[in-house]
């Protein structure tokens, strides 16, 4: 299908940067779920890093929680980055995060980012990538709630995740800033398990408030207010002071 923009089809054959060139997917037989190529770069800067994967099976009848992760971005008021994080027994984590997939040396555009300048993809990987890059590399705020969410919702969730991770693989799709983007896509799999979906409003368009639509929706578990709840979901400090621990997702939670 042809599309206008930056980009005639999507591709998944282009030149990438390193740290986007290998895509996950999952291998589902039962309870299990083998993970490919999950991330675990070893970071020295934002632009000076080991790219590393491995694979591990996950077991579904393991799975306890979801965490919506929010990364604001500085200086711009609305503007934020969504992911999902699954916690496992034994305080195994393994995150997603919906992302543009950069060619070398490409930055991010806004015209890009709303012509069909970049592919999509989802990133697996740990947390101390995923969240690690975020706070102590590009030095965002990084927030990590905890949601609502039943064991047989997340397992709906992490199911329906990597069917469109793999799908994605074979059928590869343009991001979009407006439509497909990390956090339109976080609200299509909520959907999915949500007994009231989540309505597109600004705080989609904006996700630099999708942590206060989530609260009020009932989506996260709060505190007495957002405001006590957004402080303790904050967890530079820790992860920072852990960013070398082996239990780091433990130790964020603190």
């Amino acid at each position: 299908m042809l599309s206008v923009g930056c980009g005639v089809v999507p591709s998944n054959a282009r030149n990438w940067s390193p740290d986007q060139a290998v895509l996950a997917y999952g291998e589902m037989s039962g309870d299990l779920v083998t993970l490919h190529n999950v991330r675990n770069c070893e970071y020295r800067s934002t632009d000076d890093y080991t790219v590393r994967h491995y694979t591990k099976t996950y077991d579904l009848n393991q799975l306890r929680s979801v965490d919506f992760v929010m990364v604001p971005f500085a200086g711009l008021p609305g503007a934020a980055h969504t992911f999902l994080s699954f916690g496992f027994d034994d305080e195994q984590y393994v995150a997603v995060s919906v992302e543009i997939r950069k060619e070398q040396g490409e930055s991010y555009s806004f015209v890009k980012g709303i012509s069909n300048g970049y592919e999509l993809m989802y990133v697996i990987g740990d947390e101390r990538d995923l969240i690690g890059l975020r706070a102590n590399q590009r030095l965002d705020d990084v927030y990590v709630y905890r949601a609502n969410a039943t064991p047989e919702q997340a397992r709906a969730l992490f199911v329906d995740v990597i069917e469109r991770t793999n799908k994605l693989r074979s059928e590869p799709e343009f991001y979009n800033l407006v439509t497909n983007n990390c956090t339109t896509n976080v609200m299509q799999h909520v959907n999915k398990i949500a007994k009231h979906p989540i309505a597109y409003n600004y705080q989609v368009l904006f996700p630099g408030y999708a942590d206060r639509l989530a609260y009020d929706l009932g989506l996260i578990r709060g505190k007495e207010s957002f405001e006590r709840t957004r402080l303790e979901a904050r967890v530079n400090k820790l992860a920072y002071e852990n960013r070398e621990s082996p239990d780091f997702s433990k130790a964020i939670r603190r």
